[in-house]
């Protein structure tokens, strides 16, 4: 599953997301809100797609409000909405219905310019496939956000590239190219990028799904740390149990609706309801009960 940006009604998903501009910022006013207040919220988000006898309910009325630190996992059968939910909370993709707001912003309401400096700005992203650029050293990628977005002086953007990549364990690697370095370390590489400008939220697409097992929980130990340390937000597209154990909440997407949410569990836990969400369809109410 990638990041693609489409019109709001019958628009095609062919366009793809340029990762590299997706972090670039010029004048876009950030809202912060306090103490685990509600960074980004969804409110009745629907999203069709085709007319008639064709058409397609992707999301059939999402309501979720995520609170600013915190780890929300994303899982979900195939055809159950995952990367439709992620686009348009992302504003990669607009809702055909419904609200979307980033702090104090509702995106929804927004043209095509206007989403593209927010998305630029506030939203870090993750990407399975790392999508660094080749051609630059790692700490040029690192730095690659701030210098589209400005107002930082060249000493101040090393000194913030040189804390993550060391948060990152990469310390003293800012000279490499990515080629140089294995997967897990270009994934290191991508996840201190997308927090390079504290965004509001940062969006990771099966951040390990190009990853082996070992390599694969120590990059989630970075995502987690991000939310711990760095009071980051974080929101994870994955099929992976034990990816999900590391979120504070799993959604279980169902049919574009959120059938089932479970708290921060063993990734033994969370594939036990995956499967039954595979084998009775939970209906959407439950999650009320859960």
């Amino acid at each position: 599953m990638g990041f693609r940006r489409s019109k709001r009604h019958g628009g095609t998903q062919d366009e793809r997301y340029d990762t590299a501009a997706a972090v670039e910022l010029r004048g876009v006013r950030r809202t912060y809100g306090r103490g685990g207040s509600t960074v980004h919220a969804l409110r009745g988000v629907r999203r069709t797609y085709g007319r008639g006898g064709s058409t397609v309910h992707a999301l059939r009325g999402i309501d979720l409000s995520l609170p600013r630190g915190s780890f929300t996992a994303v899982m979900g059968p195939s055809g159950s909405g995952k990367s439709t939910f992620l686009q348009c909370a992302a504003g990669l993709d607009l809702p055909t219905e419904g609200s979307v707001r980033l702090g104090g912003t509702e995106i929804t309401g927004m043209d095509e310019n206007e989403l593209t400096e927010l998305r630029r700005g506030r939203l870090g992203f993750v990407f399975q496939a790392f999508n660094l650029l080749p051609s630059l050293t790692v700490e040029q990628n690192v730095l690659l956000p701030m210098h589209l977005v400005g107002g930082r002086s060249a000493h101040q953007g090393r000194a913030r590239a040189a804390e993550l990549l060391a948060r990152v364990g990469l310390e003293g690697k800012g000279g490499r190219r990515p080629a140089e370095l294995s997967g897990g370390q270009q994934q290191r590489v991508a996840i201190a990028r997308a927090l390079v400008t504290r965004p509001d939220v940062v969006f990771a697409d099966e951040p390990t799904g190009a990853l082996d097992t070992t390599t694969a929980a120590e990059v989630l130990g970075l995502l987690r740390d991000a939310v711990d340390s760095l009071r980051a937000t974080v929101v994870m597209v994955t099929h992976d149990p034990a990816a999900a154990a590391h979120a504070d909440e799993v959604l279980f997407l169902a049919d574009g609706l959120i059938a089932d949410r479970l708290p921060r569990s063993s990734a033994t836990a969370v594939a036990a309801r995956m499967t039954a969400l595979a084998a009775r369809r939970i209906p959407p109410h439950a999650a009320a009960a859960a």
